[in-house]
């Protein structure tokens, strides 16, 4: 674990995490070992595509409608060799490039209404453009592939058309097809060695079809829209990505799809690890609750509620069961084995459930919902009874957590309060104040503190029996922190927000030990695994990241 100093200079010297696992997926050139070749930095924003030529001599990118330019990069030298306005003035943004396949010297960029072909001028350091002509066609690309002697170049357009055009006469050969266009439009492209097309569609269909007609010789139906297709080899084998986030492998000569990779395609509101067991854990994002394999990464499990959004989960103690809180204000529990749906507590809460625990004797599930309530409720073998509705906070709870005796729990809300509630009385035995939207809380294992934080970026400890703030900690110099879980001895504790960092830290010093570089979007929640093996982080991207846990266990 080497030291380095964090981004944006956040924490001083720490020890970085090591990355361990990511589910899910500038210029920045990467060699295959994942080790940094150059960064290249000219575009205003947006880089919307990029494409190497056949030699690795070149790379050319193009920006996105913000700057409209596309660069052609040295990539032995690391620097710009030219650029130019990647569209004419009265066509709209290029959104695709290809290179050629026999020459490090011509590419060719498609968008709105704009088809060219580029010839690149070493010497004089410049790129030349040809405007392609389609008559009196105006079509709108999404997607390109160049055959692989440059003979011809195939655009899929959003009208779900192929055009398939000449990068020497720059003129168009034939169109199709004439009739059954692809649904949603040709979102992916590619020429096979052996001939004919894979054609992607937006509406999941992916297609094997040849030139001129474009009819359907094989097909298959995957899952979401697709967004890129990849050959091996000679083409035998290949595969596709989709926008909900899944990896197919397909054998050409078959043409049955297998699921290789999969993750969460919208952002991920809850993750949970089973009570004693680090080898599962749980995920909930949109319509989906997912059980996943620890060590390998895999999907074990997928639960799936139509048109409902799942805010969070919880296993019971006994493993028996997954607790579920969802938008539609129902409580759903399912087996986490099969995904049979055991029980649902219907009109749980008016503005939708927000945040659910359960006790660790597998009796009661404490939910907490939009409109601030916090609702006990008592299981039985086959009943779902409500215990009491606790009306103290003014705005929906974030998190709740309860004590290892199940005789009192602290929930969390985004009204500025945190209360600790007396569960065999059913009633406040503490409110905490401060001026923030707080999003997460934890008890200390010995349970006479309680740790909280939000959107003030701060860390506060706080003593449980009269409410009052022990210290305060500056958790972030940027952004909201959402989530926070400590470690069974209570010796560190970690914290992840909308500074993308996962934070170790050591409870007593209050200081940060090591952070981890690795998300894209606002992490929303975190958990260490039981036996202080893992860390595990989820992010508004739709990321799961594994994390190896820093210290001994």
């Amino acid at each position: 674990m080497e030291t380095q100093t964090s981004p944006k200079d956040e924490v001083a010297e720490v020890a970085e995490l090591e990355l361990e696992a990511v589910i899910g997926f500038n210029d920045i050139i990467w060699h295959y070992k994942r080790e940094l070749i150059a960064r290249l930095s000219l575009h205003k924003g947006k880089i919307e595509a990029l494409a190497f030529s056949p030699n690795d001599l070149y790379l050319v990118s193009l920006g996105g409608p913000d700057d409209g330019s596309v660069v052609v990069w040295s990539i032995a030298k690391g620097d710009a060799i030219c650029g130019s306005p990647a569209a004419g003035p009265n066509v709209g943004n290029a959104t695709t490039v290809i290179f050629s396949n026999c020459c490090d010297e011509m590419f060719v960029t498609a968008g709105n209404g704009t088809i060219r072909v580029w010839e690149l001028d070493l010497p004089n350091r410049k790129i030349w453009p040809t405007e392609c002509h389609t008559g009196q066609m105006k079509r709108i690309v999404m997607s390109i592939s160049m055959a692989d002697d440059d003979s011809f170049f195939y655009l899929g357009t959003t009208t779900g058309d192929i055009l398939k055009m000449s990068p020497r006469t720059k003129l168009l050969a034939d169109t199709g097809p004439a009739k059954d266009r692809f649904s949603l439009g040709v979102s992916a492209i590619r020429c096979l060695k052996t001939g004919g097309l894979l054609v992607g569609s937006g509406a999941g269909l992916l297609v094997f079809c040849k030139s001129p007609s474009y009819k359907p010789i094989k097909k298959i139906q995957l899952q979401g829209g697709i967004t890129s297709i990849t050959l091996r080899g000679e083409g035998h084998q290949f595969f596709v990505g989709t926008e909900e986030s899944h990896i197919y492998r397909v054998n050409f000569t078959d043409f049955k799809e297998t699921l290789i990779i999969t993750c969460h395609f919208e952002a991920v509101e809850d993750i949970v690890f089973p009570f004693g067991t680090a080898e599962l854990f749980a995920t909930c994002a949109k319509k989906d609750i997912r059980v996943w394999h620890t060590l390998s990464n895999r999907e074990l499990l997928r639960i799936t509620v139509p048109n409902m959004t799942c805010r969070g989960i919880d296993f019971m103690r006994d493993g028996k069961s997954i607790i579920s809180a969802w938008d539609d204000g129902k409580i759903r529990a399912f087996a986490p084995e099969t995904g049979r749906l055991m029980y649902v507590i219907n009109n749980a809460h008016r503005i939708g459930v927000t945040a659910i625990a359960t006790t660790s004797d597998c009796k009661r599930v404490i939910s907490g919902g939009g409109e601030g309530e916090v609702r006990v409720w008592q299981i039985g073998h086959q009943t779902q009874k409500l215990e009491e509705a606790l009306k103290e906070h003014k705005s929906s709870v974030s998190c709740i957590r309860v004590k290892k005796s199940n005789e009192e729990c602290v929930t969390a809300s985004t009204d500025g309060t945190c209360i600790i509630w007396d569960l065999v009385r059913l009633r406040r035995n503490q409110m905490i104040l401060a001026n923030t939207l707080f999003q997460c809380v934890c008890y200390h294992p010995e349970e006479f503190q309680i740790i909280t934080s939000g959107t003030d970026r701060k860390i506060a400890y706080w003593e449980v029996f009269d409410g009052s703030v022990i210290r305060e900690l500056e958790g972030s110099l940027s952004g909201a922190i959402n989530g926070m879980d400590i470690t069974v001895e209570g010796v560190h504790f970690v914290t992840g927000g909308n500074d993308h960092l996962v934070k170790v830290w050591d409870y007593n010093e209050g200081e940060v030990t090591h952070v981890g570089v690795g998300h894209s979007g606002n992490i929303t929640r975190i958990r260490i695994s039981p036996g202080n093996q893992y860390i595990v982080s989820v992010s508004a991207d739709g990321a799961i990241l594994r994390w190896k846990y820093p210290f001994p266990s």
